[in-house]
């Protein structure tokens, strides 16, 4: 019989009146690949959290290699082999690979010999498993699909034989997971046991030996991954049939709600990310915006929405200028009708250490709906925030619970009840299922499709080009910072894709 790398016997843990794991029993069989799926809030990452020493479970028992372990700090979770590379990674930006690597694993306060070996098993490491990156590389000047490398190469020096990755693809993009795969599968070659939580039951499908499902908090199912399929996994996570296709009918598109010329934006080192594009969003129309990241989408999003001064260019709102090269502002695009879903929720979209009721009215707060007399009226914000957790089956449905403590996709919810509830002629998100389980997809997805079907426009950035498809009437494709190329929803995943490389681009330039 496979011997088990982990057993989880048992597993309670709540926090305050929420349950986030109920008796959870769970084996990992040694060099497999392992996922675990579930809805957002359903208490995957407590678990792997517990597992890895973060939180400590209220009651069970946790063996690993068929001995009990006592595990109450990462420590104790890397000295039984156990390493964990993080969502949101554990990377000091201005230190380099190397020093990131070594940091809290020296040994001699000089740093010499501890750099000398770390160099030569960073050399072994990279060989043995494909993991190639700069050593003396400035970790903020790495693209994140490299960063995530470094995380792994940390996990592996410090003699990890169980790696567990959280939501790893969120934010890379389709070759940089691909790479990932390849990495995963040659880690279980060597014998590596690797636990993947992940909400993309396609990457399930593609890279596990076996998935276990939870939902609120209990262990539903476990199945050998080739002998389930996505529809059965995803009824499982939610409890009833999901639509893995949007349903839509035919656009009805009005007149232009959001035009855009000639636009320039450079970055904060003077480097041209978008240059010189021009497009327009019709009202009863979603405008989707493929391209691999980094190549301008975040800057045209943050210039549009105001955050971002443009170098030049001109955006018309409803046929009335506003001018994004100097005194414009998200205040003012708010009043005028424009509401933006950020990429990045928890640097833009949210303040964490808020409640949920107060992030429900950032940047609305003079809204005199939520105020009385020159002060903010407490019950009534609190009520508002109540019916958006409603509408948009936020969990936990508490609306005095600080935002930080909600799982990535009710935060995300969050945001997007913020945005849509305001009634507004324009929307623009960017990203707007990046790390959400798949019944939020759905119900996400089933919103934005509303809003165009009630005459909105809306523009819509995504790295995952199955959404961009299923959601746009016309499809934009953005390299090296220009508007390359415009494409039907019909187009095939090949060719967006050659488009996104610059490749019909670049023959066309020549």
């Amino acid at each position: 019989m496979a011997q088990a790398a982990i057993e989880l016997i048992g597993i309670n843990k709540s926090f305050g009146a929420v349950r986030a794991n109920r008796d959870i029993n769970l084996e990992i069989v040694r060099g497999t690949i392992h996922g675990i799926v579930g809805e957002n809030g359903a208490g995957k990452s407590t678990l792997m959290s517990i597992l890895y020493g973060f939180y400590q479970a209220d009651s069970g028992e946790i063996r690993v290699g068929g001995q009990p372990a006592s595990i109450k700090t990462p420590n104790d979770a890397i000295a039984l082999g156990i390493g964990m590379v993080h969502q949101h990674f554990m990377l000091v930006d201005n230190f380099t690979v190397l020093e990131n690597v070594i940091l809290g694993a020296e040994s001699d306060a000089l740093l010499k010999k501890s750099i000398a070996k770390a160099r030569s098993e960073l050399e072994r490491l990279e060989r043995e498993y494909g993991l190639e990156v700069d050593p003396d590389a400035i970790i903020e000047e790495l693209p994140v699909g490299l960063q995530q490398r470094v995380e792994i190469l940390k996990a592996l020096y410090r003699g990890a034989e169980i790696l567990i990755l959280d939501e790893p693809t969120g934010v890379l993009t389709p070759a940089e997971a691909d790479h990932l795969f390849r990495i995963l599968k040659q880690l279980k070659e060597q014998g590596k046991t690797v636990v993947l939580i992940t909400h993309k039951l396609r990457e399930i499908m593609a890279i596990t030996d076996t998935v276990s499902v939870m939902r609120q908090g209990t262990m539903v199912a476990t199945r050998e991954t080739r002998k389930t399929t996505v529809e059965e996994l995803a009824e499982l996570m939610v409890g009833r049939r999901v639509l893995l296709r949007v349903e839509k009918g035919e656009a009805e598109a009005g007149g232009v709600k959001l035009a855009v010329k000639n636009l320039t934006v450079k970055d904060s080192r003077g480097v041209t990310m978008v240059d010189d594009i021009s497009f327009d969003v019709r009202a009863g129309e979603i405008v989707g915006i493929a391209g691999v990241a980094g190549n301008g989408q975040s800057e045209m999003l943050e210039a549009i929405s105001g955050i971002r001064r443009a170098v030049s260019g001109s955006v018309m709102l409803d046929g009335k200028p506003i001018d994004l090269t100097g005194a414009a502002d998200p205040g003012e695009l708010r009043d005028r009708g424009l509401a933006h879903v950020p990429e990045d929720r928890h640097h833009v979209g949210l303040v964490l250490a808020f409640e949920e009721n107060e992030n429900s009215i950032l940047g609305y707060h003079d809204d005199p709906r939520y105020l009385r007399g020159p002060f903010l009226n407490i019950d009534a914000i609190r009520d508002d925030a109540r019916d958006k957790i409603t509408k948009y089956d936020i969990r936990p449905a508490d609306c005095r619970l600080k935002t930080a403590n909600f799982s990535g996709g009710n935060q995300q919810k969050i945001v997007l009840a913020r945005e849509m509830e305001q009634d507004p002629g324009v929307l623009i998100v960017g990203q707007p299922t990046r790390g959400v389980d798949v019944g939020a997809i759905e119900f996400i997805h089933k919103r934005l499709i509303a809003m165009r079907d009630q005459g909105k426009a809306v523009l819509v950035v995504s790295v995952e080009l199955d959404e961009i498809r299923s959601l746009s009437d016309r499809i934009l494709v953005m390299f090296a910072g220009r508007i390359v190329g415009e494409r039907g929803p019909e187009a095939t995943e090949g060719e967006l894709g050659l488009l996104m490389a610059g490749v019909e681009h670049q023959e066309a330039a020549q």
